[in-house]
């Protein structure tokens, strides 16, 4: 579904990504770890066209992303879920969801979209007329999460959802990227907490200053003794 091909990408004089090559397939999740710094939070960018590679392919469903606007890769069928949550503060929890729908033609196909991510998320439903603001920070990854979702995406980037969180919410955002899985769509994934990342993904690439230096399946890269020591502490 998604390929990057010897891909690098400067901002201003500064190369954060060299040579960066990954293949997302249809159905799976695959997991971006590294530490802070590493290019992560920029290969997301990179896909959903908020920044352009230097050289290199950016390939959606076999075709190039490079000259692609990023509102017409979110038609295409990605949606970003940025690293921060960025919720609408002073809009109310059902109009942020309602502006992940813009794309979405008529009114029962947006019903419908709601009636998912409250399935997903029923803390949504019931704060769906409270200000975005003052939800606590694990309701407002909630949204942006369903928000992205409502856009209906086939692939959908998630950067470090579980970035603050307390630990039983961590668990709880885990189940929902496993139940999103379910429901057919593709998930690439950047989390710092990688035990957790690498439980529920297929697939793992290691970044280590812009520079993919392992990939493998999930359970490898969980057993691999360097990727123990340096990113599950042991």
């Amino acid at each position: 579904m998604l390929c990057l091909r010897d891909v690098d990408v400067h901002y201003g004089p500064i190369q954060a990504l060299h040579g960066v090559s990954l293949e997302v397939a249809e159905g799976q999740v695959v997991t971006l770890i590294g530490a802070n710094g590493a290019g992560k939070s920029t290969v997301l960018r990179l896909v959903s066209g908020l920044i352009r590679p230097t050289r290199g392919e950016v390939l959606f469903e076999g075709a190039s992303l490079a000259r692609v606007a990023a509102h017409d890769i979110v038609a295409r069928g990605v949606s970003h879920v940025p690293e921060g949550r960025r919720v609408f503060a002073g809009l109310t929890v059902l109009e942020n969801l309602e502006m992940g729908a813009y794309l979405v033609r008529g009114r029962a196909a947006i019903r419908a979209a709601l009636d998912e991510v409250f399935e997903l998320f029923p803390r949504l439903r019931e704060r769906r007329g409270q200000r975005a603001g003052t939800l606590s920070g694990g309701e407002q990854q909630m949204l942006a999460i369903g928000r992205a979702l409502m856009g209906r995406p086939r692939l959908l980037l998630l950067d470090e959802p579980s970035l603050g969180l307390a630990p039983n919410l961590v668990q709880s955002i885990f189940g929902v990227i496993a139940g999103i899985r379910q429901r057919g769509v593709t998930l690439l994934l950047v989390e710092q907490n990688a035990h957790m990342a690498l439980r529920v993904a297929d697939r793992g690439y290691v970044l280590e200053t812009g520079r993919i230096v392992l990939h493998d399946t999930a359970e490898r890269l969980a057993a691999d003794p360097n990727v123990r020591a340096a990113y599950l502490g042991e």
